[in-house]
């Protein structure tokens, strides 16, 4: 991995991906679903490489929902398993090379193993600045506000005086800049509760490509459909006055 050692104008600074297509990419082959997350997970590893050479700040992967719970036990066994076999496999890389590490999402219900995976990986990497990887999982984007919300008030804080700067102190991604540009692949149009809050003014890009064939040059196409969309966060550009 070659980070990036200054961001470069016209990247998006932030890019979230809800990772999807890999039941349907296992099933094509004639292969059970874990196959495919299997699959997922080396995109993984190359998406991270590849974002990072581009010159990408802060990846979000959007890895296990709220909802995923909802899954064959087995499933959800395998998406744990897969999660403690990519740290165990991938940490010491990551840390060399000054990635930070943060597991977004609830930890009530997960596994103690888990638990102390997501501890381990979050502490060992907590200094290092060249890259951030956000790996949502037990996520949800309203589950993430209501627990902000909870915490504030646990703390003392005035809800009454509340205000938007003080829930983002709350949040999972507390410190990172807002995502500027979501995709979501498999061809699937829907957001499923990935980053409520933070993506209020973020770019969507939908791609029919399932998560394991996506590529460095689907991630490119994201970017380079970003660069031509018209931000204007409400507001309305000068060419549209005159």
């Amino acid at each position: 991995m070659t980070s990036a050692s200054k961001y470069l104008p016209g990247l998006p600074k932030h890019i979230g991906i809800i990772m999807d297509g890999n039941g349907r990419w296992a099933k094509a082959r004639h292969r059970p679903r874990v196959f495919g997350h299997q699959a997922g997970v080396k995109t993984v590893r190359r998406i991270v490489e590849d974002a990072a050479d581009i010159g990408i700040r802060y990846l979000t992967l959007y890895s296990f929902s709220t909802e995923n719970w909802n899954r064959p036990k087995a499933e959800v066994s395998a998406l744990f398993g897969l999660l403690k076999q990519y740290v165990e496999s991938d940490l010491e890389r990551l840390h060399e090379n000054d990635v930070r590490i943060r597991i977004l999402g609830s930890r009530n219900g997960l596994p103690d193993e888990i638990l102390k995976i997501v501890s381990q990986v979050e502490e060992k990497t907590k200094d290092n600045k060249s890259f951030g990887l956000n790996i949502a999982f037990n996520y949800g984007g309203r589950d993430e506000i209501i627990r902000a919300v909870q915490e504030a008030a646990k703390k003392g804080m005035d809800l009454k005086q509340f205000s938007e700067s003080d829930l983002e102190h709350f949040m999972d991604t507390a410190g990172i800049p807002d995502p500027e540009l979501i995709i979501r692949t498999s061809g699937e149009h829907r957001i499923s509760n990935f980053l409520l809050w933070q993506s209020a003014y973020a770019e969507y890009y939908f791609t029919d490509v399932l998560w394991p064939d996506f590529s460095k040059e689907d991630l490119l196409n994201a970017i380079a459909a970003f660069g031509q969309r018209d931000r204007r966060y409400g507001g309305i550009n000068e060419a549209e006055v005159a």
